[in-house]
């Protein structure tokens, strides 16, 4: 500035080579002091937050309950933490399926009743659909994974049913399987077991019942003391002491071949169960709409 201030000493060509010279070392000094200034303002907040200890809390009362897990979320969350500990990996995969995933490389024939347009929501010229089951994702993970593969898959499902007590055509399975080298059907029985008694936190009896499904053979239906009248008989259990809760068995040889799996060197088993069906044995729940109307008064309860 004093520079500038003392060109008029000067002559007109010395003032145009001063005054450009100064003008260029003034503006780099100026920008030198803004740059300081910031960087010791940083400096300063730093050193404030760190001396300061801010309270977080909430510093007024809130008269509102917190928020919680719908039932059925809760239940997959739970069942998905038993088979973690059981050594199982949690997968999901597509709920528009096309019809090779949904059923052909399920063994589920064209002629399979369960291929009834009655049954399933069909889209897009009926080339595509809604999953009838989360056992697709079984056939996805095995497509790009070789054995030793330990799955279970979580997710929503779709039939074209009519809703009840005990029906709805948008519901959720888990599915869940294991493939490797001399897996038997005693292995199943071991893990479904743990499962139940881990699950429901009790030693309940569980009792596996012959059963038929076209991607497993054997097949079995999985029963477990009923836990309201400890097998006495109930409304609840029909008086049969017996409630029935999921379905296995043994993954067939075809659905292993329809992945290029060796059905000679690897065997599997294969489990499913509704999860509406699971949590309204949990906790009493008698109607599973009640899972879906949003009432407060009801959800609240969980």
């Amino acid at each position: 500035t004093q520079i500038l201030k003392s060109l008029s000493q000067y002559s007109i060509e010395d003032k145009k080579i001063i005054g450009s010279e100064a003008n260029r070392a003034k503006g780099i000094i100026v920008n030198e002091i803004e740059k300081r200034k910031k960087s010791l303002k940083k400096v300063l907040l730093d050193e404030k937050m760190h001396k300061e200890k801010l309270d977080y809390s909430p510093s007024f009362y809130f008269p509102f309950s917190k928020g919680s897990f719908h039932p059925v979320v809760q239940t997959i969350k739970n069942i998905s933490s038993v088979f973690k500990l059981l050594g199982f990996s949690v997968v999901e995969g597509p709920e528009i399926e096309t019809d090779w995933y949904n059923f052909e490389a399920l063994n589920i024939p064209e002629s399979h009743p369960s291929r009834d347009t009655q049954d399933t929501f069909y889209i897009e010229g009926m080339k595509n659909l809604l999953r009838t089951h989360t056992s697709p994702v079984q056939i996805h993970v095995m497509e790009k994974q070789n054995p030793p593969v330990k799955v279970i898959v979580p997710g929503r499902v779709y039939r074209n049913e009519a809703s009840d007590a005990s029906h709805s055509s948008t519901f959720h399975q888990i599915e869940g399987f294991e493939v490797d080298e001399n897996i038997s059907f005693v292995d199943l029985k071991a893990v479904l077991i743990n499962f139940i008694h881990k699950f429901f936190d009790s030693e309940l009896s569980v009792r596996f019942r012959p059963s038929h499904f076209q991607f497993t053979e054997p097949s079995a239906e999985v029963d477990i003391q009923c836990f309201f009248c400890k097998g006495g008989g109930c409304r609840i259990c029909k008086n049969s002491g017996w409630i029935e809760t999921l379905g296995c068995g043994m993954v067939h040889p075809d659905v292993l071949k329809a992945v290029n799996y060796d059905s000679e060197k690897y065997t599997g088993y294969a489990f499913g169960m509704g999860v509406e069906r699971i949590t309204m044995l949990k906790y009493g729940i008698d109607d599973i709409r009640l899972l879906y109307e949003n009432d407060l008064r009801f959800l609240k309860q969980f």
